[in-house]
């Protein structure tokens, strides 16, 4: 059976949230439900599905913000990678340094939940009858991650924001790598199909073939 995907772009920062759901088992995963947390459980009630696990790609604020509240909703296991765990707990503070950086109001953050299990290079997390894998792509953030979906018809990666097309994400803030985050895109995500579907964090789609040609920060 196929993988139904829906991409939902969210909050101010317009977070592509990820939405796949397997039809055949009617369960599905969320990745980085950054906000509009009813706009996501929407989506999931459209769907039929029962939510598994929440997957982020890495913890700035625009990614993490409406999970609390998924989690409260689902049920769902909240997935992090243990080296961006700080940014997950120091949320109030990201809002804070995101009003003063880019002088954009957020209002207040709920504390987030307890984290379920951390994410680790070579894991992989259940879709039905597929199966996530989870690349570590430091740079961005110290704990970046990437997901990669392996299908007879179609190659999917979720890069968040390490890669995006025809640019690549910042490394000015706190934990950012610029080095980190090449050596991750070259060896981590160039390495996939060239046909493979990258899914980025903001912004359009791509395709890893696009990105080794024409992205001017690989080149």
């Amino acid at each position: 059976m196929a993988i139904v995907h829906r991409i939902i772009p969210v909050g101010p920062f317009q977070c592509n949230c990820h939405v796949l759901a397997d039809e055949a088992t009617r369960t599905g995963v969320i990745i980085d439900p950054g906000d509009e947390a009813e706009v996501i459980l929407d989506a999931v009630r459209d769907l039929g599905i029962r939510v598994t696990h929440l997957l982020h790609t890495h913890c700035h604020l625009d990614h993490i913000t409406g999970t609390r509240k998924v989690k409260e909703a689902t049920g769902a296991e909240i997935l992090i990678h243990p080296k961006d765990r700080r940014l997950y707990e120091h949320l109030r503070d990201q809002y804070a340094t995101t009003l003063r950086l880019f002088g954009v109001p957020l209002g207040d953050a709920d504390d987030p939940l307890p984290i379920d299990g951390q994410l680790r290079d070579g894991d992989s997390v259940p879709l039905g009858e597929k199966r996530l894998e989870v690349r570590h792509t430091p740079g961005h953030t110290p704990g970046s991650c990437s997901f990669t979906l392996e299908g007879d018809a179609q190659r999917m990666a979720f890069t968040g924001d390490t890669l995006f097309a025809r640019s690549i994400g910042r490394t000015d803030l706190e934990g950012g790598d610029f080095q980190a985050e090449i050596e991750s895109i070259r060896k981590r995500l160039l390495t996939l199909d060239p046909e493979t579907i990258i899914y980025p964090g903001h912004g359009p789609r791509t395709r890893v073939r696009e990105e080794r040609e024409q992205n001017p920060f690989l080149q």
